[in-house]
Parts: C-alpha cells; sequence; structure tokens
C-alpha cells in the first residue's frame, strides 16, 4: 500500500486558548515535559494508598491477583510519557477513578457472593471499523426497553454512593469535557454522561484493556484474556439484582478478538458492520490521533497509521476468510452502512429478524424519532481522507479485497 507524507496534528489543529495557557503553566516552572510533571506527578503508589484510605482493603482481588502490578506498571509509563499538563491531569483523574472503581466493584463482590453466580446471556455485540455505522447503530438498538447499553455514567461509577447519586455530574469530566479539550472532537464522535459507551470505557479499571494503548502510545498492549474475564465480572455486578435484560455492546476492536468474544460469550450476537474501507480506515486513525493529541504534543502518527492498518487490514481479511470457512459460530448479523444510512428502521428489522428478537412498532417510532432529533452534522463534519493519514483510496481497497469481495461492501 502505498504511503504519503502525514501532516503533524500542530498543522491540522489549534488548541483552544484555555489549553494552550494550562499547558504553559507546566512551561513556566520547568521544562517543557519535568514543569507538568512537576505539577501533576502521577505515582502510582500515592494513587493507591489514596484510593484505599478512602474506600477500604476488599478482601477478593476481582478475579486477577496480579492487578496491582498492572496498575503500577501502567501508571508508571504514564508518568514517563511526554503529557502536557492537561492530558496529566485527565490521564490522572482517569487513573484513581479506576482505581475506586475496581475497589468497589470488588467490595460489593464481598458483600454480595451471589454476583459471582450471575450469567449474562445472549450479549448483543456491536462491532466494525470506525465510520462502519458502529456509534449510530448502537444508540439505535439502545432504544429497545429489551436491551441495556452501559451508561457512561455507570461504566466510569458502577456503583451509587452513599446519599444522592452524583455520578452523571462526576462523569461530565470525562464524557462532555473531551470536546471542550479539542471542539472538533465532538464532530468525530458524541460523549454524553447518559449515552451507552462502549467496552473500551468499560473495563478502563482492569488496567490492561483497549483505552490505555487508544490514549497513550507509552501505555503497551492490551492483555485481551485479563480485559474480557474483567469484562464479564463487571457485567455481573451491573446487573445484580436488576430485572433481567439483554446486554448490548459495542467495540470496533472486537474485530481482533472475536475468540477470545466467543470463549467469554458463547451465545453472544455479534452485528458486524460495513463500509468502504477508504472510508473506515482514515477515520480510525484520524479519530485515535484526536485521542491521543488531547493530552501530548508528540505522537507518531506514522507508527498510529501503520499500526491501525496492519490490525484492522488483518482482522477484516480474517472475519471474512474465517466466516466464509465456517470457522466461527454463525452468531453473526451483518449490517451494511449504505444500508443503515438509506433505510435505518428496515436495517433493525432485517437484524432482529436474524436474531430471533421481536422489533416492535415502538421501537421503530423512537428510531425515528431520535434520528429526527439528531440530524447527521450536528457537531459539524468530521473530514478524514484517505491521503490525510498516509492512504490512498486505491491502495486501501486492493489490502481489503477479500473483505471487500466476501461480503460485497459498497465502494464510495
Amino acid at each position: 500500500m502505498r504511503r504519503v507524507t502525514i501532516r503533524s496534528m500542530v498543522e491540522r489543529y489549534q488548541r483552544p486558548a484555555w489549553v494552550r495557557r494550562l499547558n504553559a503553566m507546566g512551561d513556566s516552572v520547568g521544562s517543557a515535559l519535568g514543569g507538568a510533571r512537576a505539577l501533576v506527578p502521577i505515582d502510582p503508589d500515592a494513587l493507591l494508598e489514596q484510593a484505599l484510605r478512602e474506600l477500604g482493603e476488599p478482601k477478593n482481588d476481582f478475579g486477577d491477583p496480579d492487578w496491582r502490578a498492572r496498575f503500577t506498571a501502567l501508571a508508571t509509563a504514564l508518568d514517563a510519557s511526554p503529557l502536557h499538563l492537561v492530558g496529566r491531569l485527565l490521564t490522572k483523574q482517569e487513573l484513581l477513578r479506576s482505581l475506586r472503581a475496581r475497589l468497589a466493584l470488588a467490595h460489593a463482590v464481598d458483600r454480595a457472593p451471589a454476583i459471582a453466580r450471575e450469567r449474562v446471556v445472549a450479549p448483543v455485540i456491536v462491532t466494525g471499523p470506525a465510520r462502519s455505522g458502529t456509534s449510530i447503530l448502537f444508540e439505535l438498538l439502545w432504544l429497545d426497553p429489551t436491551l441495556r447499553g452501559p451508561l457512561a455514567y455507570e461504566a466510569l461509577h458502577p456503583l451509587p454512593p452513599t446519599g444522592t447519586d452524583a455520578r452523571l455530574a462526576w462523569s461530565e469530566c470525562e464524557q462532555e469535557l473531551w470536546a471542550d479539550v479539542q471542539p472538533e472532537f465532538a464532530a468525530i464522535h458524541e460523549l454524553r454522561s447518559d449515552l451507552p459507551v462502549e467496552c473500551v470505557t468499560l473495563t478502563q479499571p482492569c488496567f490492561c484493556g483497549t483505552h490505555w494503548s487508544m490514549v497513550s502510545q507509552a501505555a503497551g498492549l492490551p492483555d485481551f484474556a485479563r480485559m474480557f474475564d474483567f469484562h464479564a465480572r463487571m457485567l455481573q455486578v451491573l446487573q445484580h439484582g436488576e430485572p433481567p435484560r439483554t446486554w448490548l455492546l459495542k467495540t470496533p476492536g472486537h474485530l481482533m478478538t472475536l475468540d477470545l468474544l466467543f470463549a467469554t460469550y458463547p451465545d453472544a450476537w455479534v452485528v458486524q458492520t460495513h463500509r468502504d474501507p477508504a472510508k473506515t480506515m482514515p477515520s480510525t486513525v484520524s479519530t485515535t490521533a484526536m485521542v491521543q493529541w488531547m493530552r501530548t504534543d508528540r505522537i507518531d502518527l506514522d507508527l498510529l497509521a501503520s499500526a491501525v492498518s496492519a490490525g484492522f487490514t488483518a482482522a477484516l481479511n480474517g472475519v471474512a476468510e474465517r466466516r466464509a470457512n465456517r470457522e466461527l459460530p454463525d452468531r453473526f448479523v451483518d449490517v451494511h452502512f449504505s444500508d443503515l444510512l438509506r433505510d435505518p428502521v428496515a436495517t433493525l428489522r432485517s437484524a432482529y429478524d436474524r436474531m430471533g428478537r421481536h422489533f416492535s412498532g415502538e421501537h421503530a417510532e423512537a428510531i425515528r424519532r431520535y434520528l429526527a432529533e439528531k440530524p447527521k452534522g450536528k457537531f459539524g463534519v468530521h473530514h478524514y481522507a484517505p491521503e490525510d493519514w498516509g492512504f490512498t483510496a486505491a491502495g486501501l481497497r486492493e489490502a481489503l479485497a477479500p473483505y471487500i469481495s466476501h461480503f460485497g461492501v459498497v465502494l464510495e
């Protein structure tokens, strides 16, 4: 695949004045990175001590006896990375909040050991490359009252506090704030405290999931087996004592971990979205680069583009081959972006027929209302031409010819 020059993030975006000024606070008291580190240190021992002091030591390790070592290694790597001051503040809050969430989850199991016997039955899991319709499909499925998507505030703060439940307000600092740090992010992906979130967010407290490698190139590779174990345990806690509903989940990266997904949830339905890779691949790189740009001035865009391209090319072609050879469970529902755009109600009705689920008239009407209130381009337009990120449309389509051919993907 022919590569072309990739412009830096500085050439693409201007930071808001308040972000530049806060970052300058770090520069004013030391070197470009040392000053920020002095003002906002990320000390794993201090963070753990604070969380334990406030929540106490649980009796169980929530299924991972090595989680503290994972946390310490992650926090140490992030502290040594070139985060600017705002990036350090965002990251330190996430680490401490994730520590608190993990301790709270373990305490919940201490109080109610029956949680470990909860069964997560036939979850509906949306996956597919970025800009293939995964987000809007996820939200339209979530309108079905028989499905339960993990809302942002409960993914970030899984147990309600004593007294007033302020989790919606608390989660604004991670959901709505991202678009304040870089306003163009709102056109890429809407984050809101009361919307369902991806498994990326849900699994932050395992300290080895994909959130950390998404926000920083210093975080290292995820431990997917440990991540899925945590994923299932967290769903057990969230559903315990609640009326039974089917979990609705989503993450593009699940394309790369289908064996682990089905090992964890053998009866899952995987809703796979499809779109021209000349649209999806540059969007995936653009989105990840933006997330990292919110925290650092130093991003290796060539490395990022190469990693995203290699990962999703292998995953998409691999899924096509394995499904053609019947090597994966017959538990897939295919949703093409063009069909979803043309007639979302008919597309979802067809998906429900494939899963043997009832598609109600009320759900259809809710979809129509939701789309009317959320028009395309509500927060601006996300621009992501292949050449902007080191690709060509022809090169991407050639590399993904097996995927395009097998699924009959419409070229745009």
